[in-house]
């Protein structure tokens, strides 16, 4: 079971990396700095070392298995994720398991 992300986590990661896109003058500003990121999804690096960009659905992040790789993510970086947007310190297989159960 997925654990509850309070004070509303998955939004903060959002806001943080900057792919969020949560008001409309930041969403053309994040367009243009990520314009293979399409509208409604945001670019999360996965890896335990080598880090690997994937592109997800922004739904995902209320999914109880999603918000625990979020977890992991808090719990390893905090905000301050090291390749400019949000990394999940996980194996590439795990996180492949776990969002291809989420479509």
């Amino acid at each position: 079971m997925g654990i509850g992300l309070p004070g509303n986590i998955a939004n903060r990661i959002l806001r943080r990396s900057g792919s969020g896109g949560l008001s409309k003058s930041s969403s053309s500003s994040s367009s243009s700095r990520f314009p293979d990121v399409p509208k409604g999804h945001l670019a999360v690096y996965v890896g335990e070392s080598q880090r690997k960009r994937f592109v997800v659905p922004v739904s995902y992040l209320s999914q109880p298995s999603f918000q625990d790789l979020l977890s992991m993510a808090e719990e390893e970086f905090g905000f301050d994720h090291p390749m400019g947007g949000l990394t999940i310190p996980c194996r590439e297989e795990t996180f492949i398991s776990v969002t291809s159960n989420l479509s």
